[in-house]
């Protein structure tokens, strides 16, 4: 397939096009590079990608409407994966218009150019944030119509759109939901990432809560296996996307990465933050079921993985601005 990847040089956008290659996919590849966290580690995640002969990459932004219209009019896609997006819970709260313009107005953007140039298959990312107040594990029958973040409200807006498109237009639609995911070359605004080179760097982390709020974490390799299994013709589905074992606690991960870093998290309790959720626990039968997906990286050797990535990276990560 010739897939257009947006949000190619985030996290999960590199990791799932890297794989995409490897299966024999041709990707293009659109990211904006925004600042808002430092952008050396999306060029760092770039590298092996623009090296690979099926890869090209645009540095565009999807609320470019006039801009993303020339790709689609210049490159006849097979489907596109749309992983761009303004991430994370707290910063929504700070700056609720671009997440807005971004996660609903950008999919809306693709959608209608999915439409004019006749690209059938669209798979989305969307979040276990949609989840708050709801009984566990987490299912896709859920009611998910309260969120109780402006990031949350942006994803559950935009898998609207993708009703409605898919209702109107025929287009195939394949929502995935994803629970905490983690590994090496992670974000620098998520725990993992951020806890990881504070406990190597010796300083502090500032925990919200009391560490026993809980996560289904899942491991990068296992999030960009199911997103491009979502691929595949479903009509219009929801599908979560989650770790599949025992959810872990933050303290048990705090854990788990001083032992493999070999080092004493300095840890500052900070008050929990209303927008966050207690506890994540994902049912992932649906996505084992459509998709035969089930995760295979148990967080005792993705924690590994993710503390050998961060020591093995040592010397230029000291210079990333966290």
């Amino acid at each position: 397939m010739l897939i257009l990847l947006t949000g190619v040089a985030g996290f999960i956008g590199a990791r799932t096009a890297q794989l995409a290659l490897d299966a024999g996919h041709e990707v293009v590849g659109l990211d904006n590079l925004n600042d808002y966290y430092d952008p050396r580690l999306k060029r760092h995640r770039l590298e092996p990608l623009i090296q690979s002969p099926g890869f090209r990459f645009i540095e565009m932004d999807i609320e470019d409407a006039p801009v993303l219209e020339r790709v689609f009019a210049d490159t006849r896609f097979d489907a596109v994966i749309n992983l761009a997006a303004r991430a994370g819970v707290r910063a929504s709260i700070t700056d609720p218009r671009i997440y807005l313009t971004t996660n609903t107005g950008g999919t809306l953007n693709l959608l209608e150019c999915m439409v004019r140039h006749q690209v059938g298959k669209f798979v989305i990312a969307s979040t276990s944030s949609l989840y708050a107040g709801q009984p566990m594990p987490f299912s896709e029958e859920s009611i998910v119509s309260r969120p109780i973040s402006p990031y949350a409200a942006t994803k559950l807006a935009a898998e609207a759109l993708c009703h409605v498109w898919h209702h109107l237009h025929g287009i195939d639609v394949s929502v995935v939901r994803y629970f905490t995911v983690y590994g090496p070359a992670g974000r620098p605004d998520m725990s993992p990432f951020l806890f990881s080179e504070s406990i190597r760097r010796r300083l502090p982390i500032s925990l919200f809560g009391d560490g026993s709020q809980t996560r289904d974490f899942t491991y990068i390799d296992d999030i960009a296996r199911g997103t491009l299994g979502a691929l595949q013709p479903l009509g219009f589905e929801i599908i979560n996307l989650g770790g599949g074992f025992t959810p872990m606690s933050v303290n048990s991960m705090i854990a788990q990465l001083e032992e493999n870093l070999g080092t004493t998290a300095i840890i500052q309790h900070q008050p929990v933050i209303a927008a966050d959720m207690q506890d994540t626990s994902a049912d992932v039968s649906k996505a084992a079921r459509l998709l035969n997906w089930h995760p295979t990286t148990p967080p005792a050797l993705g924690f590994q993985l993710t503390a050998q990535w961060h020591t093995q990276h040592a010397d230029w990560l000291d210079t990333v601005v966290l």
